[in-house]
Order: structure tokens, then C-alpha cells, then sequence
């Protein structure tokens, strides 16, 4: 099934993450933007041009939008990790998934065909209350901008995964797109480096330079998996298979840095795989043989 390569894509970025996490410690967030764009970049034209896939493409504003999104809400999610509670900035950031809910359920709504997508609709809202059992966010008075700025990163990461969704049924190569965005992402980094200045190498780590390829290479694998699942896949089952990342996560968490899941948090996480399990069951006897571009 196509839409299981959200499980694939959640697992890249959370291994990423891991990277990002070593290699913060000695480069800024608009540096490790910059080398992640630039190394999927470089990674993703030796991929099109491995698979004779032409850099050229007919729907360039339909790039340039999904790009612009991207970036903003990549940019947003930034601002919010530095002015909340990761455990805040990171709810808001996976409230994409229920934005997405929202925009097919609507769409539906208009169209009248809302009584299949209930239920899909249903196991996206409980995957993000397993979520909001993980991490238990936090928001005080004086961080409601902030707050809306997280909740503003979500919604812009719905609008690129529905863009992606777009350019999917438009015939685009999904490694086409991944190169387009993973451009914009090097540009936007490369302002912040610009503005901030880069980090001198002798005050680098080698633990955290050796991240730089890998955080590249797991950032492409990551949005070429998500791409996919998002061109091929019934959008609601994967909007609630990217919950799986924050499982991912938490193993990690667990597992490398030592930090303790209390057992609410291992009751969010069963939640979001029975749920995701529940979605894939769903979407299956609903419409077994249905191809992607039905949903």
C-alpha cells in the first residue's frame, strides 16, 4: 500500500532528528537548514540523474508555491522550538495532520461525499490526542505569539503535503519535487548564514560535522518517502500514518539520550498505533483496489 511509505518517511525524519540534535550543539538552526539543503540537494541531482529524470518541469509555479509554504512553515516551527517547550512547539507542528483532516473533510463536505472520510477523519484526531499524551505541551500567557506562530507551522506543513498531493496527480516525478524544495530550503538557509555568520570549524565537533551528510541524505530519503505516500496514498490514512514519527522519536529519546517515557506517554503512543492500524484497516475495506487519485 502506497500510503505506508509515511512509515518510512517518519522513521527518516526521525533518525534525522537525532542528527540535528548531535550536531546542534555546535552549528545554528539556519546552518543545519543550509547544509540540509544543500547536501539533499547535491544527493537528489546525482539520484534524477541516475534515473534519467529531467531537472526541467512544466508546473514551476506549482514548485514555487509548494516551496514557499514548505520553507515558511519549516521557518515557523523553528521560531516556535526556540520561543516554547519543545513538547509545545512539537504538538503544534503535528496538528498538520489534523489540518489536512480538515481540508479533505471540507472538500468533501462540499462535494458531498463526507460520509466516507468520518471515520478516517476520527483516527487522525486520535492519533494527535496520543500525541498530545506524549508530550504533554505546555503554553503560558506570555507565549501565545509563539504559540500561534507553532499552530501557523502546522497548518503551512498541511498545505505543502496537500500541494505535494497536487503535484502527485499532475504527473510530477516525486524526486523532481523533493529537488525543488530541497533547493529552496538551501537558499533559505544560506540568508539566515548570511545574516548570522557561519560557525568557525575549530569550534566544530567531530561528532556533529560527521551528522552533516547524513542529516542531507535522511532529509531526502525522508521527503521522497513522504512525497510518495502523499502522490500515491489516500491522503487522511497518511496524514495519520506521519503520527508514527513521534513513536520513533520517543525510542530514540528512550534508547540514545536516556530520557524516561512515563507511562502516559507510552499510553499515547500505543493510541497512535492502534490507531494507525485501525486507518489502514479502514481505508482498505473501504476501498481495496481504489488507486490514488480517487481518494
Amino acid at each position: 500500500m502506497q500510503a505506508l511509505w509515511m512509515v518510512w518517511a517518519s522513521f527518516f525524519f526521525a533518525t534525522m532528528a537525532v542528527g540535528i540534535k548531535i550536531a546542534a550543539t555546535s552549528f545554528s538552526l539556519a546552518e543545519l537548514v543550509f547544509y540540509r539543503g544543500l547536501v539533499s540537494v547535491v544527493f537528489m541531482a546525482l539520484v534524477l540523474r541516475a534515473r534519467g529524470t529531467r531537472l526541467a518541469t512544466p508546473v514551476p509555479m506549482m514548485h514555487a508555491w509548494r516551496s514557499v509554504i514548505g520553507v515558511f512553515s519549516l521557518a515557523s516551527w523553528f521560531y516556535a522550538i526556540a520561543h516554547l517547550p519543545l513538547a509545545t512547539a512539537m504538538t503544534l507542528n503535528y496538528m498538520s495532520g489534523v489540518w489536512v483532516a480538515a481540508f479533505v473533510v471540507g472538500g468533501a463536505l462540499l462535494y458531498g461525499k463526507s460520509s466516507r472520510q468520518g471515520p478516517l477523519m476520527a483516527t487522525v484526531l486520535i492519533s494527535f490526542a496520543g500525541v498530545v499524551m506524549m508530550l504533554r505541551p505546555t503554553l503560558d500567557q506570555n507565549q501565545l505569539f509563539a504559540g500561534l506562530v507553532g499552530l501557523l507551522s502546522g497548518m503551512g506543513a498541511a498545505m505543502a503535503y496537500m500541494q505535494v498531493t497536487a503535484l502527485g496527480k499532475m504527473g510530477e516525478p516525486e524526486g523532481r519535487t523533493v529537488f525543488y524544495f530541497s533547493l529552496s530550503t538551501a537558499v533559505a538557509g544560506l540568508a539566515g548564514v548570511l545574516w548570522d555568520g557561519f560557525t568557525p570549524w575549530d569550534k566544530v565537533t567531530w561528532q556533529a560535522a560527521a551528522w552533516l551528510i547524513p542529516i542531507g541524505v535522511l532529509a531526502s530519503l525522508g521527503q521522497w518517502a513522504m512525497t510518495r505516500a502523499y502522490s500515491r496514498g489516500a491522503t487522511l490514512l497518511v496524514a495519520n500514518l506521519q503520527y508514527a514519527g513521534i513513536v520513533f522519536a520517543a525510542f530514540y529519546s528512550l534508547v540514545l539520550f536516556g530520557d524516561q517515557i512515563p507511562l502516559l506517554g507510552w499510553a499515547g503512543m500505543a493510541l497512535i498505533v492502534a490507531s494507525g492500524i485501525a486507518a489502514t484497516v479502514l481505508r482498505t475495506r473501504a476501498l481495496p483496489d481504489t488507486p490514488a487519485e480517487e481518494h
